[in-house]
């Protein structure tokens, strides 16, 4: 019990003596940055990617988007995020004349990861609104776009609202690899720490607690949201 008292106090001489807790706070503010960005464009492009893949593929026009979005989806769901962020980092960018920082290369990576992911599961949930809601909001003489945008889609993230939590959950948790191109995250901050008191113990468990109480918050919110979508569903 000593000894861990001992690595406690180590831990925090480092955390407030040598400004420990600003490299902390950096590097939350960058996971939460990185995370809510990237399920931001996630969002758009999955729902996008979702809406063509269910197109009905009569014309050639359809055809080609569904090719080039499946292409697009088995590529990012078929290499592992630290391989994406590597290549982005230090291939296209070079090849392409391109500078941005670390954590603007995690945020479109992971954004373009999540919205593999995203559009598969908006897919499902396209999927599984009755067939006819479209109908009906065809009948009424709106476009197709407009009836999915406004009478499916709103019904389709009801349905998907807790696996939309769930990738925002494993978006915040796989941040901790941002480092491998440069980003300040809470694996390096801790990671500063422990080397600095040659202690690392402390500093990783005080990082596993953060990362848990993230998700722990986030999974009140959704289950929140659940709960205030449902109340909805009653009034109506």
């Amino acid at each position: 019990m000593n000894g861990f008292g001992a690595k406690w106090e180590n831990f925090l001489r480092i955390f407030f003596e040598y400004k420990g807790y600003e490299k902390v706070l950096e590097g939350l503010g960058n996971t939460l940055l990185i995370a809510f960005l990237g399920m931001f464009i996630g969002l758009l492009i999955g729902t996008l990617i979702a809406i063509v893949r269910v197109l009905p593929r009569y014309k050639v026009l359809p055809r080609i988007l569904n090719g080039i979005a499946t292409f697009y989806v088995e590529l990012f769901r078929g290499t592992p995020m630290v391989v994406q962020l590597l290549l982005f980092y230090y291939v296209m960018l070079p090849l392409l004349g391109m500078h941005m920082t670390g954590v603007q290369v995690a945020i479109w990576v992971f954004g373009l990861n999540s919205g593999a992911y995203i559009s598969e599961i908006m897919r499902g949930g396209i999927l599984s609104v009755d067939p006819g809601q479209m109908e009906a909001g065809r009948a009424l003489g709106l476009s197709f776009w407009t009836t999915m945008v406004k009478i499916v889609i709103p019904q389709a993230v009801k349905n998907i609202l807790p696996t939309i939590g769930n990738e925002f959950i494993a978006l915040i948790k796989e941040t901790s690899v941002v480092s491998f191109v440069g980003a300040s995250d809470l694996y390096v901050a801790f990671n500063y720490i422990g080397s600095n008191s040659y202690e690392f113990m402390v500093p990783y468990l005080v990082m596993a607690a953060i990362y848990l109480v993230m998700v722990i918050l986030i999974s009140i919110l959704i289950k929140q949201m659940e709960r205030s979508l449902r109340r909805s569903d009653r009034r109506n």
